[in-house]
């Protein structure tokens, strides 16, 4: 074993020999360490690290301090405590300032002093917390994202969706148990308007380190919920809310990888993550950002009540549409018909006055042709009556009948053949001889 060399010093006015014979036990030379460094750094540095892990117990606030190479390798690591009488107050402040509480990741300007325990070892004792510096490193980190989101051209992209006239059916991103999902359900639920919406809740942490994590794994179990089959979304949009005000841990929701997915993202995406203090990317990247989970039900009830009197409004300008086009065409109709009455009218009358022409056309020659058929008539019965035997009897004829016939040849007469003379006033009987 080395030996340890032969001095004297003094801690806390107790005067300790130490000599190359007698071995320091682990309290006694934890407590040197303690000593010494109480003695050689009694200030309070400024000092710029990366919280590795924050956690609260018991009031307290435990720490793990880093610093990263250029490499992203850990260049330094130390434990940090700031105890309840302080953290009381710097926390509250911090968060006041920020709007986020102390998270993993973030960049924490502090002012600490050396403490150093024999049986706990070194730390440093947190005296104050300058918000001011994170609140800077958080916005420089957002204007980064902001920039790479810019150059690769996908922070406008979901923001050029269209969000649904009839946007009805919802995937809700949120904790299942969060006051903010019920108050959104519920106010969709009892819309005034009565309209009906169907939602589907999709599990997520909504605060912590697995924010980020947690809501793309959503996404993605939304993405592949439409069916292979079917090129139609079984959603109208996505819905990611969380309740909250200005205390509300904002940096899950402040990442690059979430960016991203939900710019890509081919369904409209609205935002109701329940702060006040500004907008995180989360929000400007979204097709449409509101403030609080009821907020986002008021939107779509707003956005189908819009519909539904856009709608109404189409549906009365039809109904006049239609009835004044009904009363033009009744007016045409009228007029028509009155057009087919005065037609009808003067038609009418020009066919009875042809009817009247044809009747005296028709009566003329009727009266000629009886006249002429009388005339006719007479010419044949003068020519019957001269025709007449008895008025050819009459001019001084007779007539011979044999056997009841006209005798017109005397070669078809025989001796003794018994004849009747007829005459004008009278007949004879006489018989043929001398043939």
């Amino acid at each position: 074993m080395k030996k340890l060399p032969t001095f004297i010093r003094t801690f806390a006015n107790v005067m300790i020999l130490y000599d190359d014979t007698q071995p320091l036990t682990l309290s006694m030379l934890n407590g040197i360490v303690r000593e010494t460094i109480e003695s050689e750094m009694p200030d309070s540095y400024w000092v710029q690290a990366e919280l590795a892990s924050v956690r609260e117990n018991r009031g307290h606030c435990y720490m793990e301090l880093v610093e990263k190479a250029g490499d992203g390798m850990i260049a330094a690591q130390a434990r940090a405590c700031c105890w309840k009488n302080t953290w009381l107050n710097a926390g509250r402040h911090f968060c006041e300032v920020t709007g986020s509480p102390l998270s993993s990741g973030m960049k924490v300007l502090m002012r600490v002093h050396a403490s150093f325990h024999e049986a706990f070892g070194f730390s440093w004792i947190v005296d104050e917390i300058d918000p001011t510096f994170t609140l800077g490193d958080m916005a420089r980190r957002r204007q980064e994202i902001i920039r790479i989101l810019t150059e690769e051209g996908v922070i406008d992209l979901n923001k050029q969706l269209s969000i649904s006239p009839f946007c009805q059916r919802i995937a809700v991103i949120s904790s299942a148990t969060a006051a903010g999902y019920g108050d959104f359900c519920n106010q969709l639920a009892d819309n005034p308007y009565g309209f009906q919406f169907q939602t589907q809740l999709f599990p997520a942490i909504m605060q912590g380190e697995q924010v980020e994590s947690s809501i793309i794994q959503a996404l993605n179990k939304i993405h592949s919920s439409a069916p292979e089959s079917d090129s139609s979304a079984p959603f109208d949009c996505v819905v990611i809310i969380r309740g909250g005000g200005s205390t509300t841990d904002l940096s899950g929701f402040d990442t690059l990888a979430l960016a991203e997915n939900v710019a890509n993202f081919p369904l409209p995406i609205i935002t109701g993550i329940g702060h006040e203090r500004d907008k995180s990317i989360l929000d400007i990247v979204a097709c449409v950002s509101v403030k609080t989970p009821t907020a986002v039900a008021e939107f779509l009830i707003a956005n189908l009540a819009q519909t539904a009197e856009r709608i109404d409004t189409c549906t009365k300008r039809m109904a006049l549409a239609v009835q004044q086009r009904l009363e033009t065409e009744k007016l045409r109709l009228q007029q028509l018909e009155q057009s087919a009455k005065n037609v009808f009218s003067l038609r009418k009358i020009s066919e009875e006055n042809k009817l009247k022409n044809y009747f005296l056309q028709l009566q003329n020659l009727s009266e000629r042709q009886i006249i002429i058929e009388r005339n006719r008539l007479e010419l044949l019965e003068h020519r019957a009556n001269l025709l007449d035997p008895i008025n050819i009897l009459k001019r001084g004829y007779s007539m011979t009948l044999h056997n009841g016939k006209v005798v017109r040849e005397a070669t078809s007469l025989n001796d003794g053949d018994d004849i009747t003379v007829m005459f004008a006033d009278g007949s004879v009987s006489a018989t043929v001889n001398g043939l």
